[in-house]
């Protein structure tokens, strides 16, 4: 049974008064909780299944009541199914104490018998297992599906086939702490699915959301902002930046997003673009904030010229990568993006012929030659193949076990421009070309055979007698044969 599990941020009655105080008065006062809130609701109007969990050695309380209260009400119109757990409830010291009357007071909210577990030990979990899937298998029959998910083989051959073809651009939102990738995010969506607010670190997961554009699938991943290592406060700090990380390492195109108001690349963007790259993922590079320059005489296009300046004097295979002036905030350029992002993972993942790579190196060698190689050897690249796609990888099979690295650099620039492989890492593998393995050598006679020397003695001494000339006239033959005449 498959199934998508929702983390949400713990629901009190202080966060449900948040979520319903709209005044402009209170806004900024309980705008963070606010957007938990409300995020947590969401999620739960949404589902088939809410997992409400408590803690059995507290039992019940004002905040579970008024939780349990929403609950109810909001799943009248819908058929959802509410599963209390009462958590922190290890091996079965609990029965018999006053653990087990604070379940029995829990029950009388209306919503069934609660069902212990232990979160930390994974205590009851089997228990929850078969819930979910029997709440899985009563769905496919209300909707008209077979109750198993068996299928012929030919069948999930076919639905593999499918997802391929349908696989969504896996798309990473990466930079430093406060540059607005949550904003970002939220205004490709068009609602508010990530917390956003001006406290920086408010992103502490990859959180990744599902959504079509235009038709086409893409699952984008708001990440947590990324700082040195020194300036990182805690191991939370340091296992969301992991994640996002690991959201890059399965990212298709990651963007990196940059805060105008600095007006240059900081060292540490410089850093993730690098990642980026050498991870072999394609890169769009978002400045946002724009709205926030005041300076009119600094242009947008003033500011992308800058960025790209920069990259391109630190990594000068970055040249030309596209660079997106915009505010995430009032959404203005904001469009430009997925078309941008789409694009760039077409050229990421675009397959070569082989015939169009063979002549493209035939007219750039032809244009400039290799230099010689050690020994004066002339270097000559026979053909060249593209391994693979995402990230593009060639392998140029060569007459000499290696060519000058500035040589290689010279080739992969005239390459990213001749084919528009932009903001991201060519790579470009040289291996010496083996001998044509249908080539059939002339093996020459090493002198060794049946009986030895003496043997072959004989044989010419026979062949002398019967024809009176000496065996086939080969020159190593004729050799021989004079030879043995002088004895």
């Amino acid at each position: 049974v498959f199934f998508t599990l929702v983390d949400t941020a713990g629901v009190d009655a202080m966060r449900l008064t948040a979520a319903a105080k709209t005044t402009k008065t209170n806004s900024k006062k309980y705008a963070l909780e606010r957007q938990m809130v409300q995020q947590a609701l969401k999620a739960a109007e949404s589902s088939d299944l809410v997992l409400l969990m408590f803690d059995a050695r507290i039992g019940i309380t004002s905040d579970l009541l008024d939780t349990a209260r929403w609950l109810r009400k909001s799943s009248g119109e819908k058929n959802r199914k509410i599963l209390i757990l009462a958590n922190k409830l290890e091996g079965g010291i609990w029965q018999g104490t006053f653990m087990e009357d604070n379940l029995v007071e829990v029950a009388k909210l209306g919503l069934g018998m609660p069902m212990p577990v232990s979160a930390i030990h994974g205590e009851g979990m089997a228990e929850l297992a078969t819930e979910i899937h029997q709440l899985a298998m009563e769905k496919r029959v209300r909707l008209g599906l077979p109750p198993t998910e068996e299928e012929d083989e030919e069948q999930k051959e076919e639905d593999e086939a499918e997802k391929r073809r349908n696989r969504p651009l896996q798309l990473a939102i990466l930079g430093r702490q406060n540059v607005g990738k949550s904003t970002l995010v939220n205004m490709l969506l068009d609602e508010n699915r990530v917390l956003t607010g001006e406290t920086p670190g408010l992103t502490r997961d990859a959180i990744a959301i599902k959504f079509m554009w235009k038709d086409r699938p893409v699952q984008i991943v708001d990440t947590a902002g990324i700082r040195r290592m020194l300036k990182r406060s805690d191991d939370m700090e340091d296992m969301a930046v992991r994640d996002a990380i690991r959201a890059m390492k399965l990212a298709d195109v990651a963007v990196l997003v940059l805060d105008a108001e600095a007006n240059k690349l900081q060292r540490q963007e410089l850093a993730i673009a690098d990642a980026i790259v050498r991870e072999g993922r394609a890169l769009v590079v978002v400045a946002n904030k724009m709205d926030l320059l005041v300076d009119t005489d600094y242009t947008a296009r003033d500011y992308a010229n800058a960025v790209r300046e920069n990259l391109e004097q630190r990594f000068a295979f970055l040249r030309n990568t596209p660079i997106l002036p915009m505010s995430a905030l009032t959404g203005e350029k904001t469009q430009r993006l997925l078309p941008t992002v789409f694009k760039a993972r077409d050229r990421w993942e675009r397959v070569l012929g082989t015939g169009l790579l063979n002549s493209w190196v035939a007219d750039i060698t032809r244009a400039h030659e290799p230099p010689r190689y050690r020994g004066g050897r002339v270097p000559r690249i026979k053909y060249m193949v593209q391994t693979k796609g995402r990230p593009p990888t060639f392998l140029l099979y060569t007459n000499v076990p290696e060519l000058p690295e500035s040589y290689i650099r010279y080739l992969t620039r005239q390459f990213q421009e001749d084919f528009e492989y932009y903001g991201m890492e060519v790579r470009l593998v040289v291996k010496k070309s083996e001998n044509n393995p249908f080539h059939q050598e002339k093996v020459l006679n090493k002198g060794v055979g049946l009986g030895g020397k003496a043997a072959r003695i004989k044989r010419w001494k026979r062949a002398l007698a019967e024809s009176g000339a000496p065996p086939p006239k080969r020159e190593r033959i004729r050799r021989a044969y004079r030879s043995f005449k002088r004895r």
